[in-house]
């Protein structure tokens, strides 16, 4: 028998459905017939909320190709009670409307399914015995104050960074005893999309810190404060931003903010002054109920849930789904683009608005009326003399954020001009070396848009030399995005390419499973088997298409793991000062 729920989960902030918190299932279409069952459960979930005592909110059900997607508003303090609604609300629709019989734990705790007044019973005492009326005070009164607050199922914190104060959930201060007068917000930015974010978050940390303010920032990277990477890893999610925003030194947050956190949990912030969206384009397809570009917009468009009155949604024009959903928004909106000529950025500078584009050779920011020359585009480190695409979006995209969160024109186009010449600055991202007769590309890449922007900027380096290719993908992409990864790198005809699986993301996978499904499609595309190596580990794979190279060749690195990156870049600069000539060995 199909299980009626494949996952049930809370949803601790604003998030695709709602602006609040809440509780959201996922169930497989062939647990039943959805229309009545879908209609049974909105009426339960109705009834139960009233037999609670909660308020009343939002209900959404939201059916797609692998199923229906069921979720409600919450109390912030009964989320988990709220969860086991959800899953009885839905089981008993399901038998109700469908005739279906599912298995049921016969246990103190477990509300019944075949006697309404019973689960209401058990529902009711689990709610009460997770109610905090205490917390929801102190709640309602940062609302009232127009502070942020942030919890988890150890401290609450209100206020944010420097202005902001934390307390155990064990021991809640009564609403007399805290020092409201002493906190504040901050500053806050939010940064999504396919590519490009952790480049824009880094960007915009950088612009802030040359403000003159104390920047905090999350990224798939880790996290860092002051200019101190205090974290390594993905904390792109919520518990990455709720660090961040705890921390006493930060003036400014900067926080990425993917895709997987926002529908897992939905937005670690309520409250932002900047929202960047850098581009949207297929990946992920087959989580959470997201299985088409329009789909994938509206993940990322969640961002817009959080900005402030006045608030800044930064969006790319030149992106067909964010210039055809943008409109759609109610948020203040300012549009970038490669184009400053661009009919969407014209028409919104004639009504007005902010844009950030490019003329001339030139990067113009056009801010709150008055038109600022930010710099040629070719001369700034990240653009990689102007080849790089992707990342000359990057940087309007991060100047346009960076007006919105008050950083000054003059400093924006200071950073632009510095930032990328140093390793550290963007560290995995378009980092460049030129030694012993190479040209070396090190990079994210982690899809064909991602990757064609890197070839892109290879070609334009090469002379006559041969192209190197390292290539792998996450284990919990579908078959097809894989293969989509593998046709875009044989647009390219490398003269080698080395397959690698991505240190610790196999995701279900069986180890070489991923390079198998590359090389097959590769082949297809017309490479030959003697182009082709697979070599699993990333740094190993890496470091045979070093002893590949010779003198002009181009090498193509995309690197995910970050063990494997520092391992690399280590490498990389050790042989630069040993003066190592490519053809020579390996030490």
């Amino acid at each position: 028998m199909t299980a009626p729920f494949e996952e049930s989960r809370r949803l601790t902030g604003p998030n695709l459905f709602f602006a609040s918190s809440g509780a959201v299932l996922e169930a497989p279409l062939t647990a039943g017939g959805f229309e009545a069952a879908h209609r049974r459960w909105d009426s339960l979930v109705e009834e139960l909320r009233r037999s609670l005592g909660w308020p009343e909110g939002p209900i959404c059900a939201r059916a797609h190709a692998s199923g229906v997607t069921l979720a409600f508003a919450a109390p912030e303090d009964q989320l988990y009670a709220a969860t086991e609604v959800n899953e009885w609300a839905w089981q008993r629709a399901l038998e109700e409307s469908s005739h279906l019989h599912f298995p049921q734990p016969f246990a103190p705790g477990h509300a019944a399914l075949w006697d309404q007044g019973s689960a209401v019973a058990t529902l009711r005492a689990l709610a009460a015995s997770e109610a905090r009326p205490e917390l929801m005070v102190l709640l309602k009164e940062a609302q009232r104050k127009h502070l942020p607050a942030f919890l988890d199922d150890d401290t609450l914190s209100l206020g944010a960074g420097c202005g902001h104060e934390a307390w155990p959930m064990a021991a809640l201060p009564p609403s007399e005893q805290v020092p409201w007068e002493r906190l504040h917000g901050i500053p806050t930015a939010l940064v999504t999309g396919s590519n490009g974010k952790t480049t824009s978050v880094r960007l915009l940390a950088a612009m802030v810190a040359a403000q003159g303010w104390t920047p905090g920032y999350t990224s798939t990277d880790g996290i860092c404060v002051a200019g101190e990477l205090i974290e390594t890893g993905d904390y792109s999610g919520p518990m990455g931003a709720r660090s961040v925003l705890r921390d006493a030194r930060v003036e400014v947050a900067i926080l990425e903010t993917a895709r997987g956190g926002i529908l897992r949990r939905g937005l670690a912030v309520a409250r932002a002054d900047v929202a960047l969206v850098t581009n949207v384009s297929p990946d992920h397809f087959g989580e959470y109920g997201i299985h088409t570009l329009d789909d994938l917009t509206q993940a990322k468009l969640v961002v817009a849930r959080a900005l402030a009155p006045g608030g800044l949604l930064v969006l790319n024009a030149d992106d067909a789904q964010l210039a055809g959903q943008g409109g759609l928004q109610s948020s203040t909106i300012g549009w970038f683009s490669l184009e400053d000529g661009h009919p969407l950025l014209l028409r919104h500078r004639q009504q007005g608005g902010a844009t950030c584009g490019v003329r001339g050779g030139e990067l113009h920011l056009h801010w709150q009326g008055e038109t600022h020359a930010l710099g040629a585009v070719a001369t700034m480190p990240l653009s990689a003399g102007g080849h790089a695409a992707y990342n000359l979006s990057n940087l309007a995209g991060a100047a346009l954020a960076a007006a919105g969160l008050g950083v000054a024109p003059a400093t924006i186009a200071r950073v632009l001009a510095a930032f990328g010449a140093n390793h550290q600055d963007n560290p995995g991202r378009l980092e460049s070396w030129r030694f012993g007769g190479l040209t070396i590309f090190m990079d994210y890449a982690h899809n064909p848009e991602g990757l064609e922007g890197l070839l892109n900027v290879a070609i334009a380096s090469r002379d006559s030399g041969r192209l190197g290719l390292l290539l792998g993908q996450a284990g919990n992409r579908e078959d097809a995005a894989i293969r989509a990864l593998a046709a875009t790198a044989a647009l390219f005809t490398p003269d080698r390419i080395v397959l690698k699986d991505l240190d610790g993301y196999l995701r279900g996978r069986e180890p070489g499973e991923v390079p198998g499904l590359l090389q097959a499609t590769l082949e297809a595309h017309g490479l030959t088997a003697d182009r082709l190596q697979i070599i699993l580990p990333e740094a190993e794979a890496a470091m045979a298409l070093l002893a590949w190279a010779r003198p002009g060749d181009v090498l193509v690195l995309p690197v995910h793991g970050l063990a494997a990156r520092n391992a690399l870049r280590t490498t990389l600069d050790r042989l630069e000062a040993a003066a190592w000539q490519a053809g020579d060995p390996l030490p």
